[in-house]
């Protein structure tokens, strides 16, 4: 009679192992080879908290110390190094949001209009179309829609993150976007014709002894994409693919940085009508590789900059013509594209999630021979942009990684979220940048999963595209100091810098 029962419990058995052995190794990580990093949600909800209540000291009086008298002195710019302290939009420009997922997706907003414009930058100069040839686009973007953080202080120039640098004789001191997707170095000038909000006092060109107008026939006013003459003083507009703008006289000034000297006869737009995504700066320091730039102006060999959270109060420097790339920098080659000078294009190729490589095809990150394709390194973008047949794979190897997480629903332009309410920390798979010399850059959790929201919220912070560009954007690179090594056509990555 005990023959019949055994039969059962045979099956169940077999039954049984069949099914964990099928869904195992093959369909579920192994976590013993999985690289993994911890997530601190406590603290990173705390300064999504903090951030909405900042002090914000330095907007409260922006009068102060508006003057140098420490910049008489000039300085060869081929023997120059300098560092300038680097600030988190919100620390210098106190927002209006109610909560911190306004805050965000504010930020978000203008992110994708900062990423469309340089998008569309590179579609007209693959497409050899004259910038002459536009003119400012009709908007219903608001000042305070885009009052908020960090995307230069235009599209093309999201004002993540300010500098202060000293403008003219006696030098005005002024907090200024850092952008390295743009060339032209321009700040707001009086009389205004229309002139945003910013945090200083409008720069007076009359009341500088060393501002000087450029001419019509200079070297630098035909270096500019789109100029025209008045009274045989030449003149510069800027516009941006969001329908931002700036424009007025084109001008040589002395600009100053901290107590290092002052370099002479930079290049700069003095602009009389400003508007857009400019709220806060009183200007941008173009740090892109056209002739223009300040980098090519400085004559640098080099420069770097850490960026701190911006949710954070810290501060980081930018620093020129003293770049170390040290045993512990990941390091990779520095490229341009023949069709646009601006761009910095890092040799990727390919990108892996919790230590195994995701299958993305090569090309994905390949700048071809046409100008095609390719990935930049960009401090005015938020967010990394990866062609689609690079993000799904990556998605989908992070999403298989990461079950054991509870999912919640998408989140603007993010479609990978997580509800980690109630967690204190989270153990998560390294997503690591593998470039084309060998080099791997692996980020920190706080890098790719970030809060949307102060309620325990958290989404996969890369972005699809359908453009061939993609955009190594700024909340990967935080708290990581980016070199751009000019002299040498090498980039080199250094966590903990800063």
């Amino acid at each position: 009679m005990a023959e019949p029962a055994s039969k059962p419990s045979l099956l169940f058995f077999i039954l049984f192992f069949l099914f964990f052995t099928s869904t195992s190794p093959r369909d579920l990580p192994d976590a013993t080879t999985m690289t993994t990093t911890i997530l601190d949600v406590t603290s990173s909800l705390q300064q999504a908290q903090d951030i909405l209540s900042f002090d914000h000291p330095q907007t409260q009086k922006p009068s102060t110390n508006t003057t140098s008298t420490t910049t008489t002195q000039s300085f060869s710019t081929s023997t120059l190094s300098f560092s300038l302290e680097l600030h988190s939009r919100e620390t210098l420009y106190k927002t209006h949001h109610k909560d911190y997922k306004s805050l965000v997706l504010s930020r978000l907003y203008r992110d994708t209009a900062r990423f469309s414009s340089l998008t569309t930058r590179l579609q007209l100069a693959l497409e050899d179309i004259s910038k002459s040839d536009l003119q400012p686009l009709e908007t219903d973007i608001q000042p305070e829609d885009l009052s908020t953080p960090v995307t230069s202080g235009i599209s093309q120039g999201s004002g993540e993150y300010f500098t202060r640098v000293g403008v003219g004789n006696p030098a005005r001191q002024f907090y200024m976007v850092l952008d390295t997707g743009s060339d032209i170095n321009w700040l707001q000038c009086q009389p205004c014709t229309d002139c945003y909000q910013q945090t200083d006092p409008v720069f007076d060109p009359s009341a500088s002894s060393t501002y000087a107008p450029v001419s019509c026939q200079s070297q630098k006013c035909s270096s500019l994409e789109m100029s025209s003459c008045r009274g045989g003083q030449c003149l510069y507009q800027v516009n941006y693919g969001d329908g931002s703008y700036t424009l007025g006289d084109f001008a040589t000034e002395s600009v100053s940085f901290g107590n290092s000297g002052s370099v002479k006869n930079v290049a700069i737009g003095c602009g009389h009508n400003n508007e857009g995504l400019f709220v806060g700066a009183a200007g941008l320091l173009g740090l892109g590789g056209g002739p223009l730039s300040l980098t090519n102006q400085l004559k640098a060999t080099s420069f770097s900059y850490c960026l701190v959270n911006r949710d954070s109060a810290g501060s980081s420097t930018l620093d020129f013509n003293s770049a170390q790339l040290g045993r512990d920098s990941v390091t990779a080659p520095l490229m341009k594209n023949r069709k646009i000078d601006t761009f910095y294009y890092v040799g990727l190729s390919g990108m892996s999630v919790g230590g195994q490589m995701v299958s993305i095809p090569e090309s994905a990150f390949r700048l071809d021979e046409s100008g095609n394709g390719g990935i930049i390194v960009d401090c005015g973008t938020a967010i990394t942009r990866l062609q689609t047949q690079a993000y799904n794979p990556l998605r989908d190897a992070f999403a298989k990684m990461t079950q054991n997480l509870q999912r919640t629903g998408a989140v603007a332009l993010f479609d990978t979220c997580y509800d980690l309410s109630g967690q204190t920390s989270v153990r998560v798979p390294t997503v690591s940048f593998h470039f084309t010399d060998g080099k791997s850059w692996n980020l920190p959790a706080a890098n790719y999963l970030i809060p949307l929201d102060s309620a325990g919220t958290y989404c996969f912070a890369f972005a699809p595209t359908t453009s061939s560009l993609s955009i190594i954007g700024n909340v990967q690179q935080q708290g990581t100091r980016v070199t751009f090594d000019l002299a040498n056509s090498r980039m080199g990555f250094s966590p903990n810098k800063c």
